[in-house]
C-alpha cells in the first residue's frame, strides 16, 4: 500500500512539475512530439561533428593545431573581419545618403543599391574572374594600351588574392548592412537630433553623439549577418582559391579523411558560437527606444557641392556589383546560346533545381508551423531548446550540415544515402529558419484569443495549427517558402556533397563548368538564378 501511494505522489508531482513547466497551459502531446523530432532532426549535424571530433583522437587533434588549424584560423578570421568592415562602411554610408540626403534619383538608386542581393557570391566570383582575371577582359584591354604598359608596367590586379576575394564578398554582402541600416534610419526620431543641436552641436557631432549610437543595433545586426555569411561560404572562396576553414573542411571530406573534416567543423562552429554570442552581448547592452507619440520624420540633409560626388560613388558602386556582372554573364550566355549551350542537359539541371527547390519550400512551409506555434503560444524552457536546435543548421556552413547527414544516412539509413531525399533533407535543415521567420511574424499579428475560441469547440492544439492559425497566417508562410525555394536554387556546397550520381543543379554546373574555364557553359545557368531571385528581392525590399 505504502509503495503504491508513493508512485501516485511522484506521478502526481512529476504532473504539477510539467504542468508548472509551461505556465498551466500545457501543448498536446501531437504538437510537442512533433516540434521535437523537427529539431532533432536540425541538430543532427552539431551532435555529428561532436561526435567525431571526440574520437578522432589526439594524434590527429595534435597534426591539426601544429598545421592546418592556425593558417585557417588567420585567413578565416582576417577576411571575415576585413569583410565585415567595409561592408559596414559602405552599406552605412549608402543608406546615409539615400534616407538622410538630397541626392538625386534617390528613389531609383534606394532599389538599385539592393540589387547585389539577386548575385550568389560564386556566381559573382565567376564574373569577376573572367573581368579582372589573368586572361580577362581588363588585363586585355591592358595589354593593348602601350601608354598604362608602359607607365605602370605589368598588369597590377591579381584577383586570387586575399584582397580579391574581399572584394568579391564585399561587393556582395554589404546590402545586408544597407537594408537594415536604412529601416533604421527611416525611423529615427527628429526631435533627438533637433535637441542636440539646441545645445550648440554641429553636424559632425549629432551624427557621432546622437545618430550613430542609436544605429548601432542594426549596424551591429548587419555585420553579424555579414561575418556569419563570409564564415560559411564554400561557392566563391573556392572559385577563388582561397582556403578558409569551409574549403579546407571540403577538401577533408573529398579525401574521405571525415576525422580531420570533424575536428575542422568544430572549430568552425565554436567561431560561429562566439560570433553568436558577441551578437547577444551586444542586444543587451545596445537598447534604444523612442516615443512614438512625439515621433517626426528625420530632417533631409542638403549635399551642395558633394552630391554629385555622392552620386557618382553610388552608381559606381551599382555598376560594379550589379552591371559588371551581368554584363559579364549576358555576353557569355549570347555565346553559349550559339554554341547550344541551352539543351537537353540544360533543361535537365533546370528541371532537378526546380524540384529540390520545390519540395524542400514545401516541406519547409509544412515544418516551420509546429516548431512556431509552439514557441508562440507555448513558451517554456522546453520550448526554447527546441527553437535553438531549430534554428542550428541556418548558423552552420553547408558543408558541415553535409557532413552529418553523410554519417547518418550512410550509417543508419543506407537506403537513403545517395538518392535525392538525402539532400531534400539537408537543404530543409539549411532553411527551414527562413520559413520560421516569416511565420513568426505573420503569427505574431494573430491574437492568441482565436485559438482560445478553437480550443473551447473541443479542438486539440494540433488541429487549431492547421485548420484555425493556418489560414490565417498564409501569406507570411507563403513568403517564407518563396525564400526557401530561392535560397534552395543557389544553394551549393551541401548539394555538391551529397547530390546521387548523375543529379546535377544549376549551382553545381556553375561551379564545375567555372572552374574548368569553361564559361559559355556557366553563364546561361548563373543568369537563370538571378532571374529566379528577383522574387523574394521584391519580399525584402517591401519588407524593408
Amino acid at each position: 500500500m505504502f509503495i503504491k501511494k508513493f508512485n501516485k505522489g511522484i506521478v502526481y508531482f512529476l504532473k504539477m512539475k510539467w504542468i508548472s513547466i509551461w505556465k498551466s497551459n500545457p501543448p498536446g502531446m501531437v504538437l510537442l512530439l512533433l516540434s521535437s523530432a523537427i529539431a532533432l532532426v536540425m541538430a543532427i549535424p552539431i551532435l555529428y561533428v561532436v561526435y567525431r571530433s571526440f574520437f578522432a583522437g589526439t594524434d590527429k587533434w595534435r597534426r591539426l593545431i601544429d598545421g592546418s588549424i592556425p593558417g585557417l584560423l588567420w585567413n578565416t578570421i582576417s577576411l571575415t573581419v576585413i569583410v565585415m568592415i567595409f561592408s559596414v562602411i559602405i552599406g552605412v554610408l549608402l543608406a546615409w545618403l539615400i534616407v538622410r540626403t538630397d541626392i538625386p534619383f534617390k528613389r531609383t538608386l534606394k532599389w538599385l543599391l539592393a540589387l547585389p542581393l539577386l548575385v550568389p557570391p560564386y556566381v559573382g566570383a565567376v564574373t569577376y574572374i573572367i573581368f579582372f582575371g589573368r586572361s580577362g577582359w581588363l588585363q586585355a584591354a591592358w595589354t593593348n594600351n602601350s601608354f598604362l604598359s608602359t607607365l605602370i608596367g605589368d598588369y597590377p590586379v591579381d584577383i586570387y588574392s586575399f584582397w580579391g576575394v574581399s572584394f568579391v564578398l564585399i561587393m556582395f554582402t554589404y546590402p545586408y548592412v544597407y537594408l537594415i541600416v536604412s529601416a533604421s534610419l527611416k525611423k529615427m526620431n527628429r526631435n533627438y537630433e533637433e535637441a542636440a543641436q539646441s545645445l550648440g552641436m554641429n553636424r559632425f557631432q549629432i551624427f557621432r553623439k546622437v545618430i550613430l549610437p542609436s544605429l548601432r543595433p542594426s549596424i551591429g545586426a548587419g555585420a553579424i549577418l555579414v561575418s556569419l555569411y563570409v564564415l560559411s561560404d564554400f561557392g566563391a572562396i573556392a572559385m577563388m582559391r582561397y582556403v578558409t576553414f569551409t574549403a579546407a573542411i571540403y577538401f577533408q571530406r573529398t579525401s574521405f579523411d571525415t576525422e580531420s573534416a570533424a575536428v575542422l567543423s568544430l572549430v568552425l562552429i565554436a567561431l560561429t558560437l562566439i560570433i553568436l554570442w558577441i551578437e547577444s552581448r551586444s542586444k543587451k547592452s545596445n537598447k534604444y527606444y523612442q516615443n512614438s507619440n512625439s515621433y517626426r520624420r528625420p530632417m533631409v540633409l542638403k549635399l551642395g557641392k558633394w552630391k554629385w560626388p555622392a552620386t557618382v560613388f553610388a552608381i559606381f558602386i551599382f555598376t560594379v556589383s550589379v552591371v559588371l556582372p551581368i554584363m559579364v554573364l549576358i555576353y557569355w550566355s549570347i555565346i553559349g546560346i550559339g554554341m547550344g549551350a541551352v539543351n537537353s542537359r540544360f533543361f535537365a539541371y533546370a528541371f532537378n533545381s526546380l524540384r529540390v527547390a520545390t519540395v524542400v519550400s514545401v516541406l519547409c512551409m509544412l515544418a516551420s508551423m509546429p516548431v512556431v506555434y509552439l514557441k508562440m503560444r507555448y513558451p517554456s524552457v522546453i520550448t526554447r531548446v527546441i527553437d535553438r536546435l531549430s534554428y542550428a543548421g541556418y548558423a552552420l556552413p553547408g558543408v558541415i550540415v553535409a557532413l552529418g547527414f553523410v554519417f547518418v544516412f550512410n550509417n543508419f539509413i543506407p537506403a537513403l544515402y545517395g538518392t535525392f531525399y538525402i539532400v531534400a533533407i539537408a537543404l530543409i535543415v539549411r532553411f527551414l529558419p527562413q520559413a520560421m521567420q516569416s511565420g513568426e511574424s505573420a503569427l505574431s499579428m494573430l491574437s492568441p484569443k482565436i485559438d482560445e475560441a478553437a480550443r473551447s469547440l473541443g479542438y486539440p492544439p494540433w488541429k487549431v495549427m492547421f485548420k484555425v492559425v493556418l489560414p490565417n497566417m498564409l501569406p507570411g508562410v507563403l513568403a517564407g517558402g518563396a525564400l526557401v525555394f530561392v535560397s534552395s536554387i543557389k544553394e551549393l556546397p551541401a548539394t555538391l556533397l551529397l547530390r546521387p550520381p548523375g543529379f546535377d543543379t544549376l549551382a553545381i554546373r556553375i561551379y564545375v563548368e567555372a572552374s574548368e574555364a569553361i564559361y559559355h557553359l556557366a553563364a546561361p545557368a548563373a543568369l537563370l538564378i538571378i532571374m529566379v531571385s528577383i522574387i523574394p528581392l521584391k519580399f525584402m525590399l517591401d519588407k524593408y
